[in-house]
């Protein structure tokens, strides 16, 4: 398969904008409304944003060696080298990733021996409905084009973005369920939800990285091997 050097340019490019978007919006308003779980949303756009421009690079690195391209070993060559590139890009967003959920797991149980946090709910709602429409969007563009572009590396975007936009939803659905809390006579609980929130998502959302990194590894050595017996 020969892969759409134009199509997978401007899909990289578009979600390098919206994480850029999101990032911003979600650690601005988790600063101000004191919300771990937000920061967290926020934080992964951020990690989603400098891992989009790392594939941005080896997209443009990979495209400037196909067109050196001259022998038929060379092009042999080339196609491995750019399956390692691309399994390599992948395996590191998944190891950032996995590292930034291990970081707010702790943070979130830090918060919670310290008694939780108490939040504005009201606006933290409207953020999580926003959120969960704005990441939705992203992940479908990505999904529907990636097949198109034939892309690893919109692939993996797609898959940040559904990351993202489930995350998103766990939010949305826990702000849903602290704002009944603090209308009921279990109010006391209430300033918990916000760090349980971001252990459970850290605990789940840990697993797709792993697998990425986990896949990635493999096809860096199977290709290893391929170039070595070409």
């Amino acid at each position: 398969m020969s892969c759409n050097i134009q199509l997978e340019r401007k899909l990289l490019q578009f979600s390098t904008l919206s994480s850029f978007l999101f990032a911003v919006m979600g650690i601005a308003l988790g600063l101000w409304l004191g919300s771990l779980v937000i920061v967290f949303d926020g934080a992964y756009s951020f990690v989603s944003l400098a891992l989009t421009l790392v594939s941005l690079a080896a997209a443009a690195y990979l495209h400037r060696d196909k067109t050196t391209q001259k022998t038929t070993q060379k092009k042999v060559h080339s196609v491995t080298h750019s399956q390692q590139v691309e399994s390599g890009v992948i395996a590191f967003k998944g190891m950032v990733i996995t590292i930034m959920c291990l970081v707010s797991f702790y943070a979130a149980v830090e918060a919670i021996f310290m008694g939780g946090r108490n939040i504005d709910t009201g606006v933290a709602l409207v953020f999580g409905v926003v959120n969960v429409v704005g990441c939705f969007i992203n992940y479908k563009v990505m999904a529907v084009y990636s097949g198109k572009a034939e892309s690893a590396l919109v692939d993996a975007e797609s898959k940040q973005w559904l990351m993202d936009t489930v995350i998103s939803g766990a939010v949305l659905i826990g702000f849903t369920i602290a704002t009944g809390l603090k209308m009921s006579s279990y109010a006391h609980f209430a300033p918990y939800a916000d760090p349980v929130m971001v252990i459970i998502a850290s605990v789940y959302f840990v697993i797709v990285p792993l697998k990425m990194t986990w896949g990635a590894l493999k096809q860096i050595q199977a290709t290893r091997q391929i170039s070595l017996t070409a």
